[in-house]
């Protein structure tokens, strides 16, 4: 699900952990608390639909220098600001 080599990034470069836990944040499934595995991560559904229409097809690897840029994208553009 989450990008191979994720964590060694964070680990070499830790300016890009609060980005990559705010977007993980908002991608949360709604009431994620009322089902298991009761952690605060995205509807499988809604993952594959964004994986699919990012890269073509469900399941396709995310590079981890997407991910990142895609994390600091949305701290820097968030609703209300």
């Amino acid at each position: 699900m989450w990008p191979s080599g994720l964590m060694r990034h964070v680990i070499r470069r830790p300016h890009d952990l609060f980005p990559l836990a705010r977007s993980a944040w908002r991608m949360r499934r709604r009431s994620w608390w009322r089902h298991a595995p009761f952690l605060p991560v995205p509807d499988s559904n809604y993952w594959t639909f964004r994986v699919t229409t990012a890269y073509g097809e469900p399941a396709a690897s995310i590079p981890v220098d997407d991910a990142v840029a895609a994390a600091r994208w949305s701290l820097r553009h968030r609703p209300g600001r």
